[in-house]
C-alpha cells in the first residue's frame, strides 16, 4: 500500500502544495487508504467527503458537499468508484479534480515536511451535510491520540489483525480502523458499511477467516449481530481470536451489549473482550477505553436522585427506578476529563455535569461556513456537550445536555425511553428517539418516534402505540404525548448513522 501512495504522492506533486485542503470521495478501501496516504507525503490535509446513500437527494446532496468544498478551501477533489460520475458537476463548479484510478506517478524522494500545528485531517461533524462544520486535527493531535490509543488497547503490530466495516468518513473508521494500523504497520482487513448492511453476518465472516483480534463498532451494529448468531448455524463462525471488540460511537445499551457476547461465546468469543469507550471527532478519535479484560462493567443508579438531584446514587440492580450506564473507562494517556457545573465549578465524584476534556489531541478548532471557531477556553478545555459523571475515575455519559428533558424539575434522558421502547416487540432494536416539544404557552413534552415492519397495519400500530407508551411510563414515570411509527428506514440519520433529533421532531404531528 505504501508503494501506491507512493506513487499517488509523485502524481500529486503539481497539484498540491504543503497546506492544502485536498478531499476524497470513494467507496473502495483499497482505493481510499493509498489516496490518504499519498496526501499526506504531499503535505495535504485530507476531508473525506460524506457518501450519499440509496434514500439520498443527490441533488440536495450535491449542493451541500459544495458548500463543504468552499468552507474548507478544498485545492481538488479525489474521485474514485462510483462517484467518478460527478466530475462534470465538480468541473461545472470550477473545482480542480482527479480519478484515484489515475494517479501513477514518479514516487517523490521523500515526504513533504510540515510542522506539528498543520492540519492533518478536516473531519466534517455528524449532521455536518445540514449545517456544515469540520473538527480540525493537527498531526499532533493525531499523533497523540493515536500513541495514546497504541498504549491502552496493547496494540502489536506483529500479533494484531484489524477487522473494521466503519466508514471511512466517520473518525472511528478512519482514525482508528485505518490510520491506526497504517501507522504502525499493523494488518486491517476493510470492507465498506453497505457490504455490512447488505449482510451483517459478513463481519463475523471476516473475523473468522483472518483470525481478527481488534474490532470496533457502534452499539447498533452489536445489537443487530448478536440477534443473528443467537440464529447462526453451530460451528459457523470462529471468533476465538477477538481479544479487542471495541464499542463507542453511540450511547452503549449493556444489555444489547450482553446479548452480542452472549450469542457469540459458543462461537469462542471471550465474554470479557469487550471494551466500552468514549470519544468524539474533537478528541481526535478516543477520550477514554475501559479497562482490558474487564468486560461490560455497569454502574447501577437511583433514577430520581440523578433526574431530581444530579447525583449518581448508587443501589441494587433489582430496584425498580434504577438506571444502568456503562462504566466508559479512565482518560487515555495526554488527556484529562472533569466536570463541572453550569457556572464552572469542578463537581467531585458522582455529581453529574458537563463534561470537559483537555490534553494534547484536542482540537484547536473547527473550520465553519463562517470561518474558523475556536473550541477551547484559557485553560484548554473543550466543552463535550455531554453530561456526565467519574466514578473511581472512569467516565459515565448520561446523556447530550441540549436533548435532555426537563419535566417537572426532573432531569429526564432521551436513552431511558429509547431504551424502553426498543424492548416492545415490533420496534425495530435501536430506531427509537426521544424528541422533545416546543412547549409553548403548555408545559414540556416529548414524542416517541419509531420504526417497525407493522408500521402499514392500522390496528397492529394502534396496538404498538398503547405498548410503547406502557414502558416508557414504567421506565420513567412520564407518558410520551405521542407515538409516531414509521416504515423501516425512514428515521432521520447522520451519514454516520447517528439520529437527527431535530429533523426527528418535525415528524411529530402538530396538535
Amino acid at each position: 500500500m505504501h508503494s501506491v501512495a507512493l506513487r499517488m504522492a509523485g502524481a500529486l506533486r503539481d497539484d498540491v502544495r504543503p497546506g492544502d485542503a485536498v478531499a476524497i470521495l470513494a467507496a473502495d478501501p483499497g482505493l481510499i487508504a493509498p489516496a490518504v496516504q499519498g496526501v499526506w507525503l504531499s503535505g495535504g490535509s485530507v476531508t473525506m467527503l460524506h457518501q450519499p446513500t440509496p434514500r439520498t437527494d443527490l441533488g440536495h446532496w450535491a449542493q451541500d458537499t459544495l458548500r463543504v468544498l468552499s468552507m474548507i478551501g478544498a485545492r481538488l477533489v479525489l474521485l474514485g468508484p462510483p462517484f467518478d460520475q460527478l466530475s462534470g458537476l465538480l468541473s461545472e463548479n470550477a473545482i480542480e479534480h482527479r480519478l484515484l484510478a489515475e494517479l501513477d506517478g514518479e514516487p517523490p524522494a521523500g515526504p513533504v515536511e510540515v510542522g506539528e500545528d498543520a492540519t492533518a485531517l478536516l473531519q466534517l461533524t455528524s449532521g455536518s451535510t445540514a449545517d456544515p462544520k469540520a473538527v480540525r486535527i493537527t498531526h499532533g493531535n493525531l499523533h497523540s491520540n493515536m500513541r495514546g490509543m497504541v498504549t491502552a488497547a496493547e496494540l502489536d503490530a506483529e500479533r494484531d489483525v484489524a477487522v473494521s466495516w466503519l466508514p471511512l468518513f466517520h473518525d472511528m473508521g478512519m482514525v482508528g480502523c485505518l490510520t491506526v494500523p497504517m501507522a504502525i504497520g499493523m494488518e486491517a482487513v476493510k470492507v465498506t458499511p453497505a457490504d455490512f448492511l447488505a449482510r451483517p453476518l459478513l463481519w463475523p465472516e471476516l473475523i473468522s477467516r483472518h483470525r481478527g483480534t481488534v474490532t470496533a463498532a457502534p452499539n447498533f451494529a452489536y445489537a443487530v449481530v448478536g440477534r443473528r448468531m443467537e440464529r447462526a448455524d453451530e460451528g459457523q463462525f470462529d471468533l476465538s481470536t477477538l481479544r479487542f471488540t471495541l464499542n463507542g460511537a453511540e450511547p452503549i445499551d449493556p444489555a444489547a451489549a450482553r446479548a452480542f457476547t452472549d450469542a457469540g461465546a459458543r462461537f469462542g468469543l471471550d465474554p470479557d473482550c469487550m471494551v466500552c469507550a468514549f470519544g468524539m471527532a474533537e478528541s481526535t478519535l478516543a477520550v477514554s477505553f475501559a479497562p482490558l479484560g474487564c468486560g461490560i462493567e455497569v454502574d447501577t443508579i437511583d433514577a430520581g436522585a440523578l433526574e431530581e438531584q444530579r447525583r449518581a446514587v448508587p443501589v441494587d440492580a433489582g430496584e425498580e427506578r434504577a438506571r444502568r450506564f456503562a462504566l466508559l473507562g479512565r482518560p487515555l494517556p495526554g488527556l484529562e476529563v472533569d466536570v463541572v457545573d453550569d457556572a464552572g465549578k469542578r463537581l467531585g465524584e458522582r455529581e453529574v455535569g458537563r463534561l470537559r476534556i483537555r490534553g494534547d489531541a484536542v482540537t484547536p478548532g473547527y473550520l465553519t461556513v463562517d470561518g474558523p471557531l475556536a473550541t477551547q477556553d484559557e485553560q484548554g478545555w473543550l466543552d463535550t456537550g455531554d453530561e456526565g459523571y467519574l466514578v473511581d475515575g472512569q467516565v459515565v455519559i448520561c446523556g447530550r445536555r441540549k436533548d435532555v428533558i426537563i419535566m417537572g424539575g426532573r432531569n429526564i434522558y432521551p436513552v431511558d425511553i429509547e431504551r424502553a421502547a426498543c424492548e416492545v416487540d415490533g420496534v425495530r432494536p435501536g430506531n427509537a428517539a426521544a424528541v422533545r416539544q416546543e412547549a409553548g404557552t403548555r408545559r414540556e413534552r416529548f414524542a416517541v418516534v419509531l420504526e417497525s415492519k407493522l408500521a402499514d397495519d392500522e390496528a397492529a400500530v394502534k396496538a404498538l402505540r398503547k405498548e410503547v407508551a406502557a414502558r416508557v411510563v414504567d421506565a420513567v414515570g412520564v407518558r410520551p404525548s405521542a407515538v409516531v411509527v414509521l416504515r423501516p428506514g425512514t428515521l432521520p440519520k447522520t451519514p454516520s448513522g447517528k439520529l437527527r433529533r431535530a429533523a426527528t421532531a418535525e415528524l411529530v404531528p402538530a396538535d
